[in-house]
Parts: C-alpha cells; sequence; structure tokens
C-alpha cells in the first residue's frame, strides 16, 4: 500500500502539525476544543511529526480532484443502497430503518461533495449508475455483506486522502464524513455478523483489531471495487487525480 505522507511542503497536514497559528484557525472552524482529541489522532495516524518527515518533498495534491473522487464513491454508496431500498428485500426487517437512514446520508454527503465541487470552479463527477441488482439477488446476507464492505472502504478511502487535502474547510467536511462511513460499518458489519476484524481484513468488523484505522489508496480502493463492481471500476480509474 502506498503510503500517505503529511509533510508535503505547504501542505495542510504539516501546517497544523507545526503551526500553532494554523491548528488554533482550524480548531475554531472545526468546532472548537472538542475537535483538538481528533485532531492528534489524525496527526498521529497520518505518520506521525510532520517534521521528521520534511526532507519528503510530495506536489501538493489537488483539493478538487480530491472531492471529486470521494463524490464518485458516494455516488456508489447511494445507488447500492437505492437498489436495495427499491428491492423491497428488506421491507419487513427492522434493519430497514437503518438502511434508509444510511440511504439519506449518504445523500446528504453528495449534495455536500457536489455543492463543494462547484464552489473549487469544477466539475461534478457523473453518478456512474452502478447495477446492484446481482447481488441484490442473492439475498440479505450477501447485501449486508457488501454493505459493510462498502462503508469500511469509504471510511479508509477518506483516511487515506485526509492528509493531501489543503483546504481546512475541505479537510474538515472530510473527517467529518469519514467519521461517519467509519459508524456506518460499524453498524453494518454487526448487521452482517461480523463484528470482530478479521487480521488482514481491513474491510470487516465493527471492532478493530488495533488503534488506528489503516487508509487504502485509490490503487487499492479500485482493486477492492472491482470483484464487486467491474462496471464502476472503470469510472473510478478516470476519476480526476
Amino acid at each position: 500500500m502506498e503510503e500517505t505522507n503529511v509533510s508535503a511542503p505547504g501542505g495542510l497536514a504539516h501546517r497544523l502539525a507545526s503551526d500553532p497559528s494554523s491548528r488554533k484557525r482550524f480548531l475554531k472552524m472545526a468546532g472548537g476544543v472538542g475537535t483538538a482529541g481528533a485532531l492528534g489522532l489524525f496527526l498521529a495516524a497520518c505518520g506521525g511529526s510532520a517534521e521528521k518527515q520534511a526532507d519528503n518533498h510530495i506536489p501538493p495534491a489537488d483539493d478538487l480532484g480530491i472531492v471529486n473522487y470521494a463524490l464518485l464513491l458516494e455516488f456508489l454508496e447511494v445507488g447500492f443502497y437505492e437498489d436495495v431500498l427499491a428491492s423491497g428485500l428488506f421491507a419487513q426487517s427492522p434493519l430497514l430503518k437503518t438502511i434508509k437512514l444510511i440511504h439519506s446520508n449518504e445523500q446528504e454527503h453528495v449534495d455536500a461533495l457536489a455543492s463543494t465541487v462547484e464552489q473549487l470552479g469544477g466539475t461534478p463527477v457523473k453518478d456512474p449508475k452502478a447495477d446492484f441488482g446481482e447481488v441484490i439477488n442473492k439475498g440479505d446476507k450477501a447485501v449486508l455483506a457488501l454493505a459493510s464492505t462498502i462503508e469500511n472502504l469509504g471510511a479508509a478511502a477518506y483516511l487515506a486522502q485526509a492528509p493531501k487535502i489543503q483546504a481546512p474547510d475541505i479537510l474538515a467536511l472530510a473527517l467529518s464524513i469519514h467519521s461517519v462511513e467509519g459508524r456506518h460499518a460499524a453498524a453494518l458489519n454487526s448487521a452482517a455478523g461480523l463484528p470482530f476484524e478479521v487480521r488482514g481484513e481491513p474491510l470487516q468488523g465493527s471492532i478493530p483489531n488495533g488503534p488506528f484505522a489503516r487508509p487504502l489508496d485509490r490503487d487499492a480502493v479500485i482493486k477492492l471495487l472491482d470483484p464487486y463492481l467491474p462496471k464502476v471500476a472503470n469510472e473510478v480509474k478516470e476519476a480526476p487525480q
């Protein structure tokens, strides 16, 4: 897996680690003192001290490309839950309310990310209109297994991109969505009968086997999507870099 460096010259994560004034502005924007603990964990998970990595000169990331990449993944999630709800598979299940809530959350993610792309002067990527019929036809167990994988995948994808983001408000948006994706994953892993993470399987388990979440870079995301969603893989590969 490709490692993400927090210390790109001028990068946001570098500034947050090394510049007290940047940290103060970020904490005020992101919600105050309560965010401080999460910020510390974020910087630790991104690789520790930025100063120790200052010699690794990586070009600044393209926030617009990252947001469009996130938008594409959220489109995929919304499409999945729409197909599940339309199938009626969980119509009589106590999980129906949860699935509807998660679908609503994902739609709000789409709306927020698409709006952000436009604010950055870009054009939002198109909904790939994925077809999940083959998975749904296998029944509720297959659907829950894929749902848990998709949500864990989303959380890991956001974590991989977060250290590359330049703008504080976009980082705050990404971290807030990452947190929700992780909570979705925990609920769905439990519903799918996967309460504990299997070592070597980062997309399974509502209870992790380590203190820090593991990010997944874009190539890893594509590889993990491909067996389930071959029609979507090419769309992800074409997402803005």
